[in-house]
């Protein structure tokens, strides 16, 4: 089974007001998602963004974002910068291939062997 991850790529403290509490402390957090099976770990290139309050702990949806809150985001949306979406493969999967590999040469040099 996969593994879906998401890793933060960068985090900022913002200080509008929380459209809940009122409060001038909130996070902004961008995720990066990562995908791990057996036998690959996969980068991707989707960019998901979370605003939370720390004092109430609310998270902040777009549909409460007031004209600061948007400003903010907008500027610092500029600023992150993802990882490349990437593929890489596991020592597992580098182990059976390579046991396939082996697997179908000894077939096909039995095979030309056993014929006359």
């Amino acid at each position: 089974m996969s593994k879906v991850k998401r890793v933060i790529i960068k985090e900022a403290a913002i200080t509008n007001n929380c459209p809940e509490c009122y409060n001038q402390e909130l996070q902004l957090t961008f995720f990066q998602k990562h995908t791990y099976t057996a036998f690959f770990h996969r980068t991707t290139g989707e960019v998901t963004h979370e605003i939370t309050c720390k004092k109430c702990g609310s998270r902040i949806y777009p549909v409460n974002w007031t004209p600061d809150i948007e400003r903010v985001f907008e500027y610092f949306n500029k600023l992150v910068t993802p990882d490349k979406a990437s593929i890489r493969f596991t020592t597992l999967f580098y182990v059976l291939m390579m046991v396939a590999i082996a697997l179908v040469a000894a077939g096909i040099y039995f095979y030309l062997e056993g014929m006359p």
